[in-house]
């Protein structure tokens, strides 16, 4: 068999982290996305599926536009800066992307105009006015109640706390609030769109408040996608980030091979910050566009530094090519797929990382390694010996060796990693015994 052969043999699985903002360098929360999402994709190659994994950055809006006038240099330059630094972090972490897409790429530009073109065509795409108040580090619009004035007298988003300013400007509008029945229908028969449970219910709450035509264009500044036919516009960003999912496998060329193999995407890794953007106006610009809708959405939590949010101000943020040259990059790995419940919010500390390593890796592992080979090289003249009968005991042992595959798999298919790992340390724990 050749590999042709063996590719087309393999079920395809299509898995994207969200494209990284690079308005500033990469954090540790950016690599516990990246390094999670390439264990389910290593376990799924290994598993039998051709899988196609996409990572990269998101290099248009007016933040990259603010922090490149801040810095003196042109935009673009910033962007090409700091994605490369992105690149080459996945790199020093050993994440085995099968493409690095931005968005100043070529076929995204067209890709993002298409899919415009469509949600125009189904009639879902308007030019009216804006008013009101918008967050730039969230690339967010915000109602009155949903902001909250400080004791300064500046007005920030409630639920994010980022500064929001009243803009006014003219723009397209999308007619989201079409799509709320389609929405809840969707949720509803298709519960594993979301993942875990909690966002979900979250999303569920939120659509069923309401959903209000969204504002997908800017005038005020110009780097971005054009909008196709009205040229003072550019595209919201999310728009034009949410499409690089289907720019990474070929679209609009949807007759493709790599499209029609790898779409719809199996599985989308994101942060529990843009949970509406993918699960709200995803589906529902899919949806407008007639493309098909990927298949499930699963969130992760944030990753504190000893309880506590990392932030340039408080100097606690986390340089993760800093780390892997401190601990190692396997040691690194395994410590944030074992300490933190996937889903849910973790910390990170040196003591917490240094406990794991000397317990587990050390201990538990190494311990049982050691044992094992030494054994083999002093008594057994470095050869495995033939087994003898069987006890009890033995087929039991072996019984939990055996079952690890199917429950990691189980464990793998519903992104509980965490629980995959207790699985293994389970059975080197009883092995050691």
């Amino acid at each position: 068999m050749n590999a042709a052969d063996s590719t087309a043999s393999r079920p395809p699985f299509y898995l994207t982290t969200a494209i990284a903002y690079p308005n500033g360098v990469p954090h540790i929360g950016h690599a516990y996305e990246y390094i999670s999402s390439d264990a389910l994709a290593r376990f799924k190659r290994l598993d039998g599926f051709d899988v196609f994994f996409l990572t990269g950055t998101d290099e248009h809006g007016l933040k990259m536009q603010q922090t490149a006038a801040k810095e003196g240099v042109d935009v673009r330059d910033l962007a090409a800066r700091n994605s490369d630094v992105f690149e080459a972090m996945d790199k020093k972490l050993n994440i085995s992307f099968d493409r690095f897409i931005r968005t100043t790429d070529a076929d995204h530009e067209e890709a993002s105009k298409a899919i415009w073109q469509k949600m125009v065509d189904n009639g879902d795409i308007y030019l009216d006015t804006y008013a009101g108040w918008y967050s730039v580090r969230d690339e967010a619009f915000y109602t009155e109640a949903e902001t909250t004035v400080q004791e300064d007298g500046t007005r920030h988003s409630t639920e994010t706390g980022t500064p929001v300013e009243w803009t006014e400007e003219s723009t397209y509008f999308f007619r989201l609030s079409e799509y709320q029945d389609k929405l809840l229908s969707l949720y509803e028969d298709q519960p594993e769109f979301i993942a875990p449970a909690t966002r979900r219910n979250e999303i569920v709450s939120f659509v069923k408040g309401g959903l209000r035509d969204l504002s997908i264009s800017r005038t005020t500044f110009d780097w971005g996608v054009e909008v196709p036919d009205a040229p003072e516009h550019v595209m919201y960003v999310w728009v034009d980030a949410l499409t690089n999912y289907l720019t990474g496998i070929g679209y609009p060329d949807t007759d493709s091979e790599l499209f029609g193999k790898y779409w719809p995407a199996n599985l989308h890794i994101i942060g529990k910050d843009i949970t509406r953007f993918h699960t709200v106006y995803w589906p529902a610009f899919l949806m407008s566009a007639g493309i098909e809708l990927p298949k499930r959405v699963f969130v992760h939590g944030f990753l504190y530094n000893k309880g506590e949010k990392m932030s340039k101000s408080v100097g606690n943020v986390v340089d993760p090519v800093t780390m892997v040259e401190q601990y190692g990059l396997d040691a690194v790995r395994f410590f944030l797929l074992r300490e933190i419940s996937y889903g849910q919010d973790g910390n990170y500390s040196h003591d917490a990382i240094v406990t794991r390593i000397n317990a587990d890796l050390a201990n538990e592992l190494g311990n049982l390694a050691q044992r094992s080979l030494s054994m083999v090289a002093k008594n057994l003249e470095g050869k495995v010996p033939t087994p003898g009968e069987l006890t009890d005991e033995d087929r039991q042992m072996l019984g939990l060796a055996d079952g690890l595959l199917e429950r990691c798999r189980a464990e793998f298919d519903v992104q509980a990693l965490h629980l995959a790992l207790d699985a293994i340390w389970s059975v080197l724990g009883e092995t050691n015994r």
